[in-house]
C-alpha cells in the first residue's frame, strides 16, 4: 500500500486489516480492524478525514475524499462496492453502498440500509436506516426484506473473512 503522510498526519490502520499494495492512503485516514481495502482504492484525507469502521471493505477502485474540515465516513460492518464514490458522506453502520455508486457531500446512508449498482445519492440527501434505494438520483424503495438483510450480512462476513484470509496467506510472487 502506498500511505502518505500529509500535514502531519498519517494514515492509522487497525490489525488485521488487509490494504491492497496499489491503495493509497493520504492523511488523515483511520482504518479499522478486520477490513479490506481493495487494489486501487484511494482514501484521500487531504482536506479532510477518512474513516472507515472495523469489519468494513472498501472495494477495488473506490475513493473516498471530502471538503476541508469535514468527515467522509463508513461506518462498521459495512460493504463499498468496486469503483463507488464517496465523497464527504456518511455511510452508516451494516450498510451496502452498490458496485459505480456516487454518495455525494452531505448525504447520510443510514444504518443497515441498502443503496442499488450504479445509484447516485445527491447532496444532502438522507436515506433512512433498514432502506433499500436505488436509481440516479435514488429513491428510497422501501424498507429491506429478510432475504435482503440476510445477503447484506453475509457480503460483510465474507470480505470480513477474506481480508483475514489476505492477511494470513497472499503473497506477491516475484516477477
Amino acid at each position: 500500500m502506498a500511505k502518505y503522510e500529509l500535514g502531519g498526519k498519517r494514515p492509522v490502520v487497525g490489525d488485521g486489516t488487509w490494504v491492497h499494495e496499489t491503495a493509497q492512503l493520504i492523511g488523515d485516514v483511520v482504518v479499522g480492524s478486520g477490513c479490506f481495502i481493495g487494489a486501487g482504492a484511494v482514501l484521500r484525507g487531504d482536506f479532510g478525514s477518512c474513516r472507515v469502521g472495523d469489519r468494513s471493505s472498501v472495494q477495488e477502485s473506490c475513493a473516498m475524499h471530502s471538503r476541508p474540515g469535514e468527515v467522509c465516513s463508513v461506518g462498521s460492518d459495512s460493504t463499498i462496492g468496486h469503483g463507488a464514490v464517496l465523497h464527504g458522506c456518511k455511510v452508516g453502520d451494516r450498510a451496502v453502498v452498490g458496485i459505480h455508486c456516487v454518495v455525494a457531500d452531505g448525504a447520510e446512508v443510514g444504518d443497515d440500509c441498502i443503496i442499488g449498482e450504479n445509484s447516485l445519492v445527491k447532496s444532502g440527501m438522507k436515506i433512512p436506516a433498514g432502506s433499500l434505494a436505488a436509481g440516479s438520483p435514488v429513491v428510497v424503495k422501501g424498507p429491506l426484506k429478510e432475504s435482503q438483510i440476510m445477503m447484506k450480512n453475509a457480503g460483510a462476513a465474507l470480505y470480513a473473512d477474506l481480508a483475514a484470509r489476505y492477511v494470513r496467506e497472499a503473497r506477491r510472487l516475484p516477477d
